[in-house]
């Protein structure tokens, strides 16, 4: 089966057709550093992770690159309100980002260029622009002339007399027209800068996007970019006009953005404290697959709205996974017998997820799975082989069914030890002291599921 995804730039859901299959280039918009990253952070870094992995799991080369804003306003400013040197707040923040990307259990891109690395080749790609008539300079700063590109504002489908309502120019600003965007800013007193033909200076946020996918990707026109649906204008807008000024070529040929978070349908704001960082959520629930299942329950393109309720109702849904999986873990020994009905829960799953990575639906067929596999535990052949699609479809959701435990945890071992002496007891008819070893271990977070002939134990998530 082909698979399919919904184009932001055209608006229609369109067959996925590779400049050059089976090599997939994709570039997507990272991290400016200059704060912890936060649950939205994670959202992007999750989708477009798992996007990468589906991709690579149906045959193609993908080459995935993720780019990390390491000088801007925000970067600058912030660095100025905690008076310290704006590289050590933006190696602070580095660290911490690649901090929460182990601890969610996702891989780093291919290339995770900084911006600052690479601004002897952002500045070339300016002066080609202004060669070209597309880009000017105004007394140290060099702008984007919007209105010499035609086609601007087709991926945000607006039109320059509706943007030109919104727009301004800001105190300090040269730019001939309030919609022309800045390529190179003039250094101000004390901010970092760089040697460039027009004066002392740093580039702006939009052309460092364009500059480094298409010099690690080495092409004129990527196969996707990525992004939160935040970006679509002006961010996206920008790039795609300075893009193709440049090279004539498209730029992308398919678009795709996720939704938006929100916390109990507010935005998130650290001011009025509506706001979770990835750290800050991993040290309350211990699990990141908590955090991917709840993003797994809404489509990606959609927005998803966080709160306590809704990460309860995830937790419930993950201790069904966690349930099944320990119960299968006990099979050991005999063959896996192949089964019709599993097979269509395993095509249905990849149905949903060449349907534009449609993660609700794929979800569902798991727990179709889930409840298919509980109703013939007893088959042990055909158990086993349900334990193997559980496992694969899991594996590409990124969904690990390894909760963190924390340093006082109990060991594999002393549950064991426990169980044991539990049932030796209930052997030698104390059922109170079985009680009481059953309500221990319950307290610490192992909980006890007896079977025929045997006790099994999970951890409570």
């Amino acid at each position: 089966m082909s698979i399919y995804i919904h184009n932001s730039l055209t608006r229609k859901k369109e067959e996925f057709l590779p400049l050059h299959p089976p090599e997939v280039n994709i570039y997507t918009c990272g991290v400016t550093v200059y704060d912890e990253s936060h649950i939205g952070h994670a959202r992007s870094l999750y989708i477009f992770d798992l996007i990468r992995k589906y991709l690579v799991y149906r045959g193609y080369k993908v080459r995935f690159v993720r780019n990390i804003t390491d000088i801007d306003d925000k970067i600058i400013n912030r660095a100025n309100e905690l008076k310290v040197g704006w590289k050590q707040l933006v190696d602070k923040y580095i660290a911490s980002y690649y901090e929460d990307l182990k601890n969610l259990g996702l891989s780093k891109a291919d290339s995770e260029p900084k911006a600052t690395e690479n601004i002897p080749e952002m500045i070339r790609y300016i002066q080609a622009l202004v060669e070209k008539g597309f880009a000017y300079e105004a007394e140290g700063d060099v702008y984007f002339n919007v209105r010499k590109f035609g086609p601007y504002g087709k991926l945000s489908g607006q039109n320059v007399e509706q943007m030109e309502a919104g727009a301004r120019v800001a105190p300090g600003e040269q730019k001939k027209d309030p919609l022309d965007f800045a390529l190179w800013k003039k250094a101000k007193p004390n901010e970092p800068s760089w040697d460039s033909p027009w004066g002392q200076g740093r580039p702006g946020w939009h052309i460092e996007c364009s500059v480094m996918s298409q010099k690690l990707l080495k092409t004129d026109t990527l196969d996707i970019h990525a992004g939160g649906r935040d970006l679509i204008f002006p961010h996206h807008e920008n790039e795609i006009a300075q893009s193709e000024a440049l090279t004539d070529k498209p730029f992308a040929k398919y678009w795709i953005h996720h939704g938006l978070l929100t916390i109990n349908s507010q935005k998130m704001a650290k001011s009025s404290g509506n706001f979770i960082t990835i750290k800050g959520f991993l040290e309350k629930y211990r699990d990141a697959d908590i955090l991917k299942m709840f993003f797994l329950s809404a489509h990606y393109s959609h927005p998803i709205d966080y709160s306590d309720s809704k990460i309860e109702e995830t937790k419930q849904a993950l201790e069904r996974l966690h349930i099944l999986n320990d119960k299968l873990s006990g099979l050991k020994s005999g063959n896996a017998v192949k089964a019709n009905e599993i097979d269509l829960l395993k095509e249905n799953f990849f149905a949903a997820m060449d349907d534009d990575f449609n993660t609700p639906q794929a979800l569902a067929a798991v727990f179709d799975l889930v409840n298919l596999a509980n109703k013939n535990l007893e088959n042990e052949g055909f158990a086993l082989y349900a334990k193997q699609a559980l496992r694969e479809l899991l594996a590409l959701l990124g969904i690990s069914l390894s909760s963190q435990s924390g340093a006082n945890a109990m060991t594999d071992e002393s549950v064991e030890k426990a169980i044991e002496e539990r049932r030796l007891a209930r052997l030698h008819k104390d059922y109170a002291l079985g009680d009481r070893i059953r309500k221990d271990l319950e307290d610490k977070g192992i909980i006890l599921e007896d079977g025929k002939g045997r006790t099994t134990w999970r951890r409570k998530i």
